[in-house]
């Protein structure tokens, strides 16, 4: 019987039901999206650092395993000394630079010779490799969003780019530019962000760490097979509280509207409080009703807010074919349970306050 109670409640007030679904629905897909996006995009970069076929990576002393922030402090003699270690095949120095021409993007200045000697060269599907000092290289993912061809010119860092080629995605950046030229742009004049390295042989890797250690002391020297399970939002000064604060403030938003919604309802059906007690209804079926009205209102919210996060990444994709949003199992089941509890935390205090209400004072209530 509380079933058929729960269902004929939730459907008394459609519209008050509807707006309370579509709330807890935001909420989800909020909790998702949010996820999604950081997740994916450090994902996302991390399968392209890991692209360019390097073995080791070397860093600035305290630098950012997220590369973006990593800066221009190194001599880019710091090459040479790399070259003569033991078991090493080929060193790329390469610049790294913020650029914010339609969109925010890394671009990565380098030596086409070096980075070919390391990465196994580029994938060519329009054009050709650099050639001149204005030349820029752009993978397909980004050429595509910014509806870029081969020859067009391509405005950036204030300076103005010929588009040599475009690139088969996933060799660390999405813009390449020959080494010297980001150098002056940035007035960086003989420095480098990062050197990627390449050894003769994968299984020689941790030898040249550990002869590169006493040689660059407090320097940064990371193995690129574990630079996946290393870009995670928790190395990411304030990107795991900004991820939490969302998800707060979406769940404060699920909590608040059930809260209302409840609150109303029992203001509403004070009369039929009072006849379902003068029936003989305990204080625990009244509270089960009312949280059960409550569940079932999450649990139609959730499966809308998992739809909406599809559509929703379906058009973001659509519109910006370069942002990648990771959905996954963990993160949905997650998010349904934390509606829930918000949920029903917020239909408890009305449930209570149900519960409590008099038999006669409820029956006389207009």
């Amino acid at each position: 019987m509380i079933r058929q109670l729960v269902v004929n409640n939730v459907l008394h007030r459609p519209i008050r039901t509807v707006v309370s679904i579509l709330a807890v629905g935001v909420e989800v897909a909020l909790v998702i999206l949010i996820v999604g996006l950081t997740s994916g995009l450090l994902q996302e970069t991390a399968k392209r650092i890991e692209g360019i076929g390097a073995d080791i990576m070397l860093q600035p002393p305290s630098a950012s395993v997220f590369l973006a922030f990593s800066g221009a402090p190194m001599p880019i003699k710091i090459a040479d000394k790399l070259r003569e270690m033991k078991y090493v095949q080929a060193v790329a120095p390469v610049l790294l630079q913020f650029s914010s021409s339609n969109g925010v993007d890394i671009v990565y200045g380098i030596d086409p010779k070096s980075f070919r000697d390391v990465s196994s060269g580029f994938v060519f599907l329009e054009g050709h490799d650099m050639q001149g000092p204005d030349d820029v290289l752009m993978d397909d993912w980004e050429a595509k969003a910014k509806h870029i061809a081969v020859n067009d010119t391509f405005r950036m860092l204030d300076h103005d780019f010929h588009v040599a080629g475009i690139v088969e995605h996933g060799k660390g950046a999405r813009l390449f530019v020959p080494l010297a030229t980001l150098q002056d742009l940035s007035g960086s004049r003989e420095k480098a962000s990062v050197f990627f390295m390449k050894c003769t042989n994968t299984e020689y890797t941790q030898a040249v760490m550990d002869e590169m250690r006493p040689v660059f002391p407090g320097y940064e020297i990371r193995p690129l097979k574990d630079f996946l399970s290393l870009m995670t939002a928790t190395n990411l000064p304030g990107l795991n509280a900004f991820i939490k604060s969302m998800i707060v403030l979406a769940v404060s938003v699920g909590f608040l509207v059930i809260l209302l919604s409840m609150y109303t309802t029992v203001i509403e059906r004070t009369r039929d409080i009072g006849v379902l007690k003068s029936l003989g209804a305990s204080k625990a079926y009244i509270i089960r009703g009312l949280l059960g009205e409550s569940a079932l209102i999450c649990l139609i919210g959730i499966g809308v807010g998992i739809a909406m996060s599809y559509v929703t990444r379906a058009a973001f994709q659509s519109s910006f074919p370069t942002l990648s949003i990771l959905i996954t199992p963990e993160w949905i089941v997650r998010s349904a349970l934390i509606a829930l509890a918000g949920g029903l935390l917020g239909a408890s205090y009305p449930a209570w306050l149900a519960s409590r209400k008099d038999a006669i004072e409820a029956l006389s209530y207009d």
